[in-house]
């Protein structure tokens, strides 16, 4: 490790430096890299899933900004055309840090662990590869996070600490699932074996769907939610899950302190680990989908909601999993509009050919074997069910 510094001192002409993500984003130190950026005038910025905004990153005092997940924190400044949304899959990250958007500094909060190293705290994400790359890190020294990263610790003589806070990991909270959420979660239960690997996006469907669980199952998906704690307690988890953010409050953040649950994004999103071996079941929402079952996760009538994310990544390695499925669950209106569209509004963010399984409140579309006929036929049918 190196001495400590500060981060005024690090930051270089010309830089690209990346800000870590998920909710232990280094905050505490979002105003000085701000005030260093404005003082160069040429640094760039790389950000990943910040969950919220963070006012003291002001987005027009860098050259340029990139975020690999659009909307959530970002979204007013991608609107104020102040930050760029890179359309990519989480897993295509790793790759565009070892390539065109290669950090040269990484400012992140790191936390200590007993042989005097540091390592990532309430997520891993895609700032291993950074490291990896070849960025420095700037760490700021998180006493009060949680230590859930697997594997060895930050190479030291690439870590310089800039500071530290003491402040508790912000909790991240969701809307609690309703009656549509609790009744899509039936019908997808149904569809898991028991002792499959099962994958759930965040927020209310994905609350529901854990709630809903009744048979033991492994946990292999990005963000580990509450709903992971429950499981456990109910006698339900299989094994350790597998993640690569935590996304929940306190209760997740006791129980997950001291395990090795955190991967990096290269780990958590390999589509060739996820299809093979134990059958691997990926549960996604979508803003829309159309009669083909293309699915739209990123827009709607030209507004930015969210990136592309790991979406595309799990819904392929169910569909290739033996024994496994790619599910999309969403309800079949969304204040009033159908979510099965003639045509989507936004992006096709993941394609029709990695879907075989759709389900809303009113019942399940298996899409699996069918000819473009019998795949309009089966969703249409599914949304007609409803009326």
């Amino acid at each position: 490790m190196s001495g400590s510094a500060d981060l005024a001192d690090l930051v270089r002409p010309r830089m690209r430096v990346a800000v870590g993500d998920g909710l232990g984003a280094p905050r505490s130190v979002s105003a000085d890299l701000t005030a260093a950026a404005r003082a160069h005038g040429d640094i760039s910025l790389v950000l990943g899933w910040l969950p919220t905004p963070d006012p003291g990153l002001e987005m027009a005092a860098f050259s340029d900004v990139v975020a690999f997940m659009s909307g959530w924190g970002v979204r007013a400044a991608m609107q104020a055309g102040e930050v760029r949304g890179v359309a990519t899959r989480w897993s295509g990250v790793p790759a565009l840090l070892h390539g065109p958007l290669r950090p040269d500094l990484l400012v992140a909060s790191v936390v200590p662990r007993p042989d005097g190293s540091f390592a990532f705290g309430t997520e891993v994400s895609w700032m291993t590869a950074a490291v990896d790359a070849g960025a420095r890190v700037a760490g700021v020294l998180a006493r009060g996070s949680v230590a859930a990263a697997a594997g060895p610790g930050l190479p030291a003589d690439q870590v310089t600490v800039i500071g530290e806070h003491i402040d508790p990991v912000p909790p991240l909270h969701f809307t609690g699932p309703k009656d549509v959420h609790h009744a899509i979660a039936a019908h997808v239960v149904g569809l898991v074996p028991e002792g499959a690997r099962l994958q759930v996006g965040p927020g209310a469907l994905g609350t529901a769907i854990l709630e809903a669980v009744d048979h033991p199952v492994f946990i292999d998906s990005g963000l580990l939610p509450d709903g992971v704690v429950d499981l456990d307690r109910r006698g339900l988890l299989l094994g350790e899950p597998i993640g690569t953010y935590l996304a929940g409050g306190q209760e997740l953040f006791e129980w997950a302190d001291g395990r090795g649950i955190l991967h990096p994004v290269e780990f958590t999103h390999d589509p060739t680990r996820l299809s093979t071996g134990v059958p691997f079941v990926a549960v996604n929402t979508a803003l829309e989908i159309d009669d083909q079952g293309q699915v739209n996760v990123e827009m709607l009538n030209g507004s930015v909601v969210a990136g592309v994310g790991g979406h595309p990544d799990y819904a392929a390695a169910g569909a290739r999993s033996v024994g496994g499925l790619s599910i999309i669950a969403l309800p079949s209106h969304h204040r009033g509009k159908p979510t099965l569209v003639d045509a989507l509004s936004g992006p096709v963010s993941t394609p029709s050919h990695d879907v075989e399984v759709i389900v809303t409140e009113h019942g399940v579309a298996d899409l699996r074997g069918l000819d473009r006929v019998g795949r309009a036929r089966a969703i249409t049918g599914l949304w007609v069910l409803g009326r």
